[in-house]
Order: C-alpha cells, then structure tokens, then sequence
C-alpha cells in the first residue's frame, strides 16, 4: 500500500465536493508508456484500491509488460469507529486517498502489445471507483 512517510498534519479537512464542473489540468497524457488509463469521472482512489489495480493489472501483462503509477495517495481521512455516539471529536486516521478528476491519468502501460495492454487496463479500471477509459498515444 502507498502511503506518505511523513504529513505535517495528521488530520485533514475534506475538500469541498461541488467540484462537478472541474476537470484535470496536470497529468492528463501519456509520458512514459504507450498505453494509459484515464478517468473520466471525479472521485477519491484509496491506497487499497490503487494496490488492487495494480495487483489485477500487473498479474495480465506478467513480466515483458512495464507499468507505472502516476498518482500518488497523501491525503489522509479519518472515521469514527461503529457504534459512536454524535460529537467527542473528529474520527481516528483511516487511511490515504487522492482525489482525481476527470481526465487524469492514473496507469501506463509499455512493453506489450495492444490487446494485452488493453485488456490489463481495463482490469486494472474495474478495481477503481471512477469511470475510466484506456487511451493509446497517438
């Protein structure tokens, strides 16, 4: 699992959620691979959830295929434990998630051809909470 060796604060606020409107301005191209996932949707990817990808990901392309990871989960969010009442503060640290808007890329994929690429990504997509299409370099 991904997860930052050190954050000046342990406990964060949760970014406001209108963000409907709003689509990615860095890292929406190919720069390293061939092949890449891409969201098409806005949400919050997990350190789980981005392992499970590329655990499913990486299973399909064995060991010709090179992957990499463009995103990077630092921001932590907390939950309170079951059965707690209403107040007593904020929840304790849960884990790591990244936000992602659409149109970043989250996966790339090189070293394989483009059934195998295609098929690894699309793996890959079914294991994340955002819509996500695979895109080639053109």
């Amino acid at each position: 699992m991904l997860f930052p060796k050190k954050v000046k604060y342990r406990k964060w606020q949760k970014k406001r959620t209108d963000m409907s409107a709003r689509v990615e301005t860095r890292g929406t191209e190919i720069n390293f691979g061939s092949f890449g996932l891409k969201t098409e949707s806005m949400g919050r990817v997990t350190s789980n959830q981005i392992e499970a990808a590329r655990k499913a990901a990486s299973r399909h392309l064995t060991k010709i295929g090179r992957m990499w990871i463009r995103v990077f989960p630092d921001r932590p969010f907390t939950q309170k434990a079951a059965q707690q009442p209403m107040g007593k503060g904020k929840g304790d640290l849960e884990g790591y998630h990244v936000e992602v808007l659409p149109g970043r890329v989250l996966f790339e994929v090189d070293g394989v051809d483009e059934a195998v690429a295609r098929e690894a990504l699309r793996k890959a997509g079914t294991k994340l909470p955002v819509k996500t299409r695979v895109i080639s370099r053109a």
